[in-house]
């Protein structure tokens, strides 16, 4: 697949409201060159100014298209209040026209918890206790059963497309029971099948897997003069590929984003997640 993804993280001194307008400016252009997607991610707690609210840069971003789709690579649900996070989505799809999909996930980093005051030794059962609450505001429905009276009012005119994002068995099996399709960072052994076989056993057609090979390159760059290029994009690179596998290193090696690098050489050399490439290479590489 070939898309562009915006996390907006920049180094000190750089001009945030720019770097903003001009993402808008690439999406928008992208539209008639060559992106059939974008994807937009969030963090939290992160001194690099990482993208903190997803939702609202994809408003942005689909009111500046027709034809993108896009999708939130992923909201960290148990932050979320569930009700207020499907009156986003809705409205959001509003905006669209139904062409933006969502990944849901319970995140990895406890920090994130801290700073929104939510307890991060029980993400998996919010996790859990929201998706039912999201499901049916999602649907319209009305919400007193979970102790919310009323409904979201406009709900979404159609499904919104939905994922449940891990690369771990219980995720797997989340995904499943829940009717979602499997988002993973990269194809982890026999992940697939655990998916398919919960979601046979749950009597539900799986919505599908999306799982990258893990020596895929994640992060690719075009140029003319691959050198120069690497000058001037070999930091913020570093930055991002190192930065993941501080936060995952229990799955940094088989993670298709990530990197234990530790300078641009070795991330060059490395030929792996993230790479700078001519156009006859990207197309060996597509």
């Amino acid at each position: 697949m070939i898309g562009l993804r915006f996390d907006m993280r920049l180094a000190p001194g750089q001009d945030v409201r720019g770097a903003y307008r001009a993402a808008l400016d690439m999406v928008e252009w992208s539209e008639g060159s060559f992106a059939p997607f974008v994807t937009v991610s969030e963090h939290h707690a992160v001194a690099d100014g990482y993208l903190t609210s997803p939702g609202t840069m994809v408003a942005a971003m689909a009111a500046r298209t027709t034809s993108t789709y896009f999708m939130v690579t992923a909201a960290i649900l148990p932050l979320y209040d569930p009700v207020r996070l499907a009156e986003e989505m809705a409205v959001i799809d509003h905006i669209s026209g139904g062409r933006v999909g969502w990944v849901l996930g319970v995140g990895y980093r406890p920090e994130e918890y801290a700073l929104l005051g939510v307890d991060f030794e029980r993400r998996g059962r919010l996790a859990d206790e929201h998706l039912d609450t999201l499901f049916d505001a999602l649907a319209g429905r009305d919400l007193t059963p979970h102790g919310r009276p009323g409904s979201i009012g406009r709900a979404p005119e159609g499904r919104i497309t939905l994922f449940w994002g891990g690369a771990s068995r219980p995720a797997a099996r989340r995904a499943a029971r829940r009717g979602l399709g499997l988002f993973a960072q990269t194809n982890v052994d026999g992940l697939a099948q655990v998916y398919e076989q919960e979601c046979a056993a749950a009597g539900i057609e799986p919505r599908g897997c999306v799982m990258p090979n893990p020596g895929a390159p994640m992060t690719v760059f075009v140029a003319d003069d691959v050198d120069r290029a690497w000058d001037e994009l070999g930091e913020p690179m570093l930055r991002d590929a190192t930065a993941y596998a501080a936060w995952n290193p229990q799955s940094a090696a088989r993670n298709a984003s990530m990197s234990t690098s530790r300078s641009v050489e070795e991330l060059r050399s490395e030929g792996a997640s993230h790479r700078v490439v001519t156009v006859d290479g990207a197309l060996d590489i597509i």
